[in-house]
């Protein structure tokens, strides 16, 4: 399996923003540079499974978020990689999305009647 390194380094960031951190802060927890912290944000520089343990201690993460957006409260993980991916969108596209996934939400199972 191939990790997406950009989309890993949003979670990180996402995760120490909502710690209230700084880089210079988590950088400081971690004994690193804030460069360092500032990579691997951007997905410049993978991160190896020490450092993401590390991470995951202090900012109260599972390595699963982190990797792939599995929310440790929620089986329905993916709602938000979807609002992930969305973030970047214009609203053209946003618009194209919406109408293709429409018929899909509005689908009614049968199996469910």
């Amino acid at each position: 399996m191939a990790y997406d390194y950009s989309v890993i380094g949003k979670r990180i960031r996402k995760a120490r923003e909502e710690k209230g951190l700084t880089q210079e802060a988590l950088a400081e927890h971690l004994d690193v540079s804030n460069a360092y912290i500032s990579k691997i944000e951007r997905g410049r520089t993978p991160i190896n499974l020490d450092r993401l343990s590390e991470l995951c201690v202090v900012l109260e993460e599972t390595p699963e978020y982190l990797l792939s957006g599995a929310n440790r409260s929620s089986q329905d993980f993916l709602r938000g990689e979807i609002i992930e991916m969305l973030e970047g969108c214009s609203p053209d596209k946003i618009r194209l999305i919406s109408q293709v996934i429409r018929p899909i939400v509005e689908y009614k199972d049968k199996d469910k009647e």
